[in-house]
């Protein structure tokens, strides 16, 4: 006879609690990486930014949370489909899988660039052309692009929870309000961004609180 192999993840690695843990800390890095980042740079001319130290030492902060928010979130992705198994719906999975990633790359790129401006304000030589495309790319990517990436992640997200009944019916119905506000008033309101790493702060504590159910029982 012959043993199974072993898993190459632990158990308690794929566990609803793992999933809820890893949704909890990208919600509070990017939170704080987000609020940094708009106090050090909202309305602030490029003048303000290169002679206020302590400013460009907020962004530098700010931007060092962003890839760990990153790791949770894609370990909050990966923790979720692994617990939706035979549940899973291929058409909400890919949509969820796809815009979760593209959310994440543009946020990647957008932390790039603003690195790359964060360089230059330091150095001698500082071009106020160069600052006004690389902070207009890096506004759009992030308040345009990554937060309609965020809002199908929220719709799909919600769409599944509530067909599976894995949280309390109000979360994923505020998932849809939420992923409105992020189609419409995101690129506006920079504020407003604020909201989609809260409902997975919201989202992760309800799955944190609510018992599991067996996965047979759920495919069933």
């Amino acid at each position: 006879m012959t043993t199974p192999a072993p898993g190459l993840v632990a158990r308690r690695w794929r566990s609803r609690r793992s999933a809820a843990v890893a949704g909890i800390v990208f919600a509070v890095l990017l939170i704080a990486a987000l609020v940094m980042m708009r106090l050090a740079v909202a309305g602030e001319t490029v003048g303000q930014i290169e002679l206020d130290p302590g400013r460009r030492t907020l962004v530098r902060l700010a931007l060092n949370l962003v890839p760990f928010a990153g790791i949770a979130f894609l370990w909050f992705i990966g923790v979720v489909r692994d617990q939706l198994g035979e549940v899973e719906d291929r058409l909400f999975s890919t949509v969820f899988l796809g815009s979760g990633l593209l959310f994440l790359a543009m946020l990647f790129q957008g932390a790039v660039t603003a690195t790359s401006l964060v360089a230059m304000v330091s150095g001698s030589d500082l071009d106020a052309g160069v600052w006004t495309f690389g902070r207009g790319t890096t506004e759009a990517l992030i308040s345009v692009y990554a937060m309609r990436m965020a809002a199908v992640f929220t719709l799909s997200v919600s769409t599944v929870a509530l067909r599976t009944a894995a949280v309390p019916r109000w979360v994923p119905f505020s998932g849809y309000a939420v992923a409105l506000v992020l189609l419409l008033v995101a690129g506006e309101n920079k504020w407003a961004q604020l909201v989609f790493p809260a409902w997975v702060l919201v989202l992760s504590v309800a799955i944190l609180l609510t018992p599991g159910r067996a996965r047979s029982a759920a495919a069933a």
